[in-house]
């Protein structure tokens, strides 16, 4: 039985629209967060990927068109995501975006929706961004926790939007919609929602189309002069368990939980705005 037969995730939708471009579509509700079962389905997405030689682009979507990923899962245990297997030895959501960030397959994120905090984390670690203009929501909202961004985002913004940007979407907190994203470069692109699935189809389609050694080639070329080593990522995370330890982080945690965090409530869609406010009270 091949893996496509065997794989039956619960939170992925892995869509075979040829044998080298797979699309893999996130479908965890209310919102789309990160918890240990979609973290498990994809590590186990990531192993066959990085012993498939056939694959050569991968499309990362998501079945709701407001939420993209949401962020981390903050009402599951810790432990239970750090209980699943890690390949590269590093804390289970550092595991995934290193191993993203090094597949020879292309991965595009296609972000027709909000991506914050670990979503956006998720993103950054794609080789490419496509967001929805009208619909894409991306930000880095940790700091209004007290805490760092413990996927690696302080260490993969600063070569896509340049240091001062990076500065400020990091100790902002706010939301960057797709049109400001573009600009800043968070994302490649804004494309108008009407036109969004095509473009990135075709485009994806498109890489597909070429030689594998040749995309592995120029990935190899590319990520060795642009990422930073894999040993520092696991620092990021340190200091983002380390903060949620923390009474400001719980206290913060706490109010946002009261007022309908991971639920598809108002503070979900406006929660870069949101979190000063609360967070600051």
């Amino acid at each position: 039985m091949s893996f496509i037969e065997e794989f039956t995730p619960r939170h992925l939708k892995l869509t075979v629209e040829s044998p080298a471009f797979w699309r893999v579509t996130f479908d965890n509700p209310p919102v789309n967060v990160i918890g240990p079962q979609l973290m498990s389905e994809l590590k186990t997405l990531l192993t066959e990927l990085e012993n498939n030689d056939t694959v050569n682009v991968v499309v990362f979507d998501s079945a709701d068109p407001d939420f993209f990923l949401a962020h981390y899962d903050l009402a599951a245990s810790p432990a239970d995501a750090e209980a699943l297997p890690s390949p590269t030895g590093y804390p289970a959501w550092v595991d995934i975006t290193v191993r993203i960030s090094k597949l020879a397959a292309v991965t595009i994120s296609a972000i027709r929706g909000i991506a914050r905090g670990a979503g956006s984390e998720f993103a950054l670690a794609t080789d490419m961004r496509f967001a929805s203009l009208e619909k894409a929501v991306l930000g880095q909202m940790e700091v209004g926790f007290a805490a760092v961004a413990g996927g690696g985002a302080g260490g993969r913004l600063p070569a896509l939007v340049g240091r001062g940007r990076a500065f400020e979407i990091l100790l902002g907190g706010n939301d960057y919609d797709g049109a400001l994203a573009e600009k800043y470069g968070y994302v490649n692109r804004a494309i108008p929602d009407a036109e969004f699935d095509a473009f990135v189809t075709a485009y994806a389609r498109r890489v597909a189309g070429w030689n594998h050694q040749a995309l592995t080639e120029i990935k190899s070329f590319v990520n060795k002069y642009t990422r930073l080593p894999d040993a520092e990522f696991p620092l990021h995370s340190d200091a983002f368990w380390s903060a949620a330890s923390r009474t400001e982080f719980q206290t913060t945690a706490a109010r946002l939980f009261d007022k309908g965090l991971q639920q598809r409530t108002p503070l979900e869609y406006h929660l870069g705005d949101d979190i000063a406010t609360i967070a600051q009270a």
